[in-house]
């Protein structure tokens, strides 16, 4: 069976992978969109590939949940951002929203499931 780069995920891969982290994968993706679709006022912001970590996307609600996961390429957020008719910001110029930081306070005591899909995820 031919795999199908669904989200364009192994297209829009740079030229070299991250040695220490696992690929992006079609899960991480549709967890995205599941968190924006499930709450209002999504807005994603792509975090840069470093040494240790593949790129990422947070998604951050009106309310300030948010959720991080892996995207491969910001041209895969881009993408589904476009799809999804959101709004994408790149974090390294515009910062993260204090609605999340607010919503981190607030849900301090909160125990969170990093490995659930639509979860809110701290790091």
């Amino acid at each position: 069976m031919r795999f199908r780069d669904r989200f364009g995920l192994r297209k829009n891969r740079g030229s070299s992978v991250t040695r220490f982290d696992r690929e992006a994968t079609d899960a991480d993706i549709e967890a995205l969109i599941a968190f924006a679709r499930s709450r209002q006022g999504v807005e994603f912001f792509v975090e840069p590939e470093t040494f240790a970590t593949d790129t990422t996307a947070v998604a951050v609600a009106t309310d300030g949940e948010w959720t991080r996961r892996r995207v491969g390429s910001p041209q895969v957020i881009a993408k589904v951002a476009r799809d999804l008719g959101l709004p994408v910001y790149d974090v390294q110029l515009v910062g993260y929203p204090p609605r999340m930081r607010a919503w981190n306070e607030r849900n301090r005591d909160r125990r969170i499931d990093p490995g659930s899909p639509g979860e809110a995820v701290r790091s």
